[in-house]
């Protein structure tokens, strides 16, 4: 028998010091900082979270249902776990199970920051999950505009913009109309903003990042302007009321998920069965099939007889009317137009698109975690934890660049994404 084969106690330890010693620098480089990560966590736990109030909090999970978690006992917990996470990582790593672990400990930490949070009060965890699948959605349609185009080989930063001339366009003719006549408005024009980009970079080689800031400096110039000069002036151009909730008969009563899933405006519906049918067209159908193989392999495809640059139109000016349609979900939640509205959101969705690994199921995972961070920060200026307003208004964009320094890493992008191309 082998050494590697004795079942002797001691072997584990020399299988994880030969695992230790086969990890490559970039990996050693990896666990220590995430083990730092560990230990600036733990400390946070034991600084902040340790010397709470230290009441229970009761977490209600819709009708009668409750958890109740003492505060101070489950961050020293946090605190402990985590520590000795970050000895782990330091010393010898995880391994396969550092996703996992990460994981983990991230739900940990921020159930013991919930607790905190809502010492000696009720905290409603399914309207806390309710309100991060809405704010969740404008990211995933601004996450699968970003697919649609890069996905085909054309870069998108312009994300922004689009959504954002989809919410003016959407209150503007809305208001002077009705609101579904202002969303397909929305989509039309968001539409067109991404066709110029397709033609600038298709025909004009122009290059695409370039192209997308400019387009998003532009529309929040262009909508700035409008806001002030017809809108302001104008009140009755701006004010095209909500869309109220429409909740499912029977499964909106399922207990705790009903509530959550099901009793959402239609924006989170057709954000879900976009997610849905992208993910099957992208992947078993002949135009998912040229659509990847126009991103990856420009040349072979078109050797094959794929039309790329026809291709590379239609996906992105797809792309900017899903945007569009997204855009307009700030209108029908505020039944206005305000400048900025849309307040770095398709920055965001550009992190989702990379956390999600360019797939519209890991752009929908993505575009989860950072809308819980927003409904989070919400909840929080409710319970007056005495965090600075500028620390929870800032809350999703620190969670976009801590989620995106930790899993965004080495995530595959299309082969072809931002280069020109030239038909044979």
């Amino acid at each position: 028998m082998s050494v590697t084969d004795s079942p002797t106690p001691g072997n584990d330890a020399y299988l994880g010091m030969l695992e230790s010693l086969s990890r490559t620098p970039e990996q050693k480089k990896r666990a220590r900082n995430l083990g730092i990560g560990y230990f600036v966590a733990a400390g946070i736990a034991l600084a902040i979270f340790v010397r709470g109030d230290g009441g229970t909090s009761t977490f209600t999970l819709g009708g009668d249902s409750s958890i109740g978690l003492p505060g101070i006992p489950l961050a020293w917990i946090c605190a402990v776990v985590l520590a000795a996470l970050g000895g782990v990582q330091i010393s010898r790593g995880t391994a396969k199970l550092q996703n996992a672990l990460l994981a983990a400990a991230t739900i940990l930490f921020i159930v013991t920051l919930m607790a905190w949070a809502a010492a000696g009060r009720q905290f409603s965890l399914t309207g806390t999950l309710h309100d991060a699948l809405k704010a969740a959605t404008p990211l995933v349609l601004g996450a699968l505009a970003g697919i649609l185009c890069e996905r085909s080989g054309i870069i998108n930063i312009a994300i922004e913009g689009l959504l954002l001339a989809g919410a003016f366009t959407s209150a503007l003719v809305g208001s002077a109309t009705n609101i579904w006549i202002g969303i397909l408005a929305a989509m039309a024009v968001s539409a067109v903003l991404a066709l110029v980009l397709a033609w600038l970079a298709i025909r004009f080689h122009v290059d695409q990042v370039i192209v997308g800031f400019a387009i998003n400096f532009f529309v929040l110039g262009l909508t700035s302007f409008l806001d002030s000069r017809v809108l302001t002036r104008n009140p009755q151009l701006n004010g095209t009321g909500t869309i109220a909730e429409w909740e499912i008969p029977g499964l909106s009563s399922i207990p705790i998920i009903g509530p959550i899933l099901f009793e959402q405006t239609f924006y989170v519906y057709a954000a879900l069965a976009l997610v849905a049918i992208t993910t099957w067209m992208l992947f078993k159908t002949k135009w998912g099939l040229r659509t990847r193989a126009v991103g990856e392999h420009p040349k072979a495809a078109g050797t094959l007889g794929v039309n790329v640059l026809r291709r590379r139109y239609i996906n992105v000016t797809i792309a900017g009317a899903v945007a569009g349609f997204g855009g307009s979900w700030w209108t029908a939640d505020v039944g206005r137009f305000n400048e900025n509205i849309t307040n770095g959101r398709g920055f965001i969705a550009l992190a989702v698109v990379l956390v999600g690994r360019h797939h519209p199921v890991g752009a929908l995972m993505a575009a989860l975690v950072f809308g819980f961070a927003d409904a989070l920060a919400l909840k929080f200026a409710f319970l007056n934890t005495g965090i600075p307003s500028e620390f929870l208004e800032m809350a999703p964009f620190l969670v976009t660049l801590l989620v995106v320094a930790s899993v965004g890493r080495g995530a595959h992008v299309p082969a072809a994404l931002g280069q020109p191309y030239e038909e044979q």
